[in-house]
């Protein structure tokens, strides 16, 4: 554990080679990521972490602690612990949100940047303030009938239909993931990084001049969408669509998202 700006982070270091930075997604945990690590530890150094509210990192009360800039400064002030100076940031969903947000505050710790199925929020305020409603509505749900429920219904939605697919012993595995946060951890996660809550870095996208990389998943049509949107701005992206696969690539397909990744950061060298 380390005692991040007064928040204990479980973060955990494994692998050699050209440090890379692992930032899962909402509901998940640093175990997502155990796949790719075992894949590649012997080429990448890989700090992965349980973000705030989730897995074994403290969920602290307050739902401003979770706001995308102080989720940012922890993650710069982890990598600093850790004597790390730059590394390549690779962020799943929630965690590619936060990673694209911290990669804006702070470019020089940035060696490249890894987008799968994220988006740099919304554009318009109108649109923000809907979502952050929705958002509140969803952790009151979560604090009304605890996580067990909310869940099950989360399991559901449109996005993870693809995961239908998967093994019965791998689905038992991400639902446990799922349930085993606090309710207070989601719930503040929803209100202080939600969609709603963060603020849009899409005009910040002109200024990136590190290498990007953009994954999304050929079922996931909203996010493939936005990540085309997300090319035009960007000076130097490289887009890769997954056929036949969903939102959670690393999972549905993690063989051919190891491929694609280790190749990209190899060939920024």
């Amino acid at each position: 554990m380390l005692s991040i700006n007064g928040v204990k982070y479980h973060v955990q270091l494994q692998g050699v080679g050209q440090p890379v930075l692992l930032l899962h997604g909402f509901t998940g945990s640093m175990n997502t990521w155990n796949t790719f690590i075992q894949d590649y530890k012997h080429c990448f150094q890989f700090i992965s972490l349980d973000l705030l509210g989730h897995g074994l990192t403290e969920a602290p009360i307050d739902p401003d602690r979770y706001e995308m800039q102080k989720a940012a400064k922890d993650i710069k002030d982890i990598l600093i612990a850790l004597n790390i100076q730059s590394a390549h940031i690779l962020g799943y969903s929630m965690g590619g949100r936060l990673a694209l947000g911290f990669a804006v505050l702070y470019p020089e710790f940035v060696r490249t940047l890894i987008l799968e199925s994220s988006s740099p929020g919304l554009e318009h305020e109108g649109e923000r303030l809907s979502r952050a409603h929705s958002d509140a509505q969803l952790a009151e749900r979560i604090r009304e009938y605890g996580i067990d429920s909310f869940v099950d219904d989360w399991e559901k939605i449109p996005l993870f239909a693809s995961q239908e697919r998967l093994s019965n012993g791998k689905k038992a595995e991400i639902r446990q993931e799922r349930v085993s946060h606090t309710s207070i951890g989601l719930q503040n996660s929803l209100m202080g990084m939600g969609t709603g809550s963060q603020p849009s870095f899409w005009s910040e996208l002109k200024e990136v001049d590190f290498p990007v990389l953009l994954l999304a998943g050929a079922l996931d049509k909203k996010f493939v969408q936005l990540a085309l949107k997300m090319q035009n701005c960007l000076n130097r992206c490289q887009f890769e669509t997954i056929n036949d696969t969903g939102h959670a690539i690393h999972v549905e397909e993690p063989k051919i998202f190891g491929r694609i990744v280790s190749e990209f950061i190899r060939g920024r060298n």
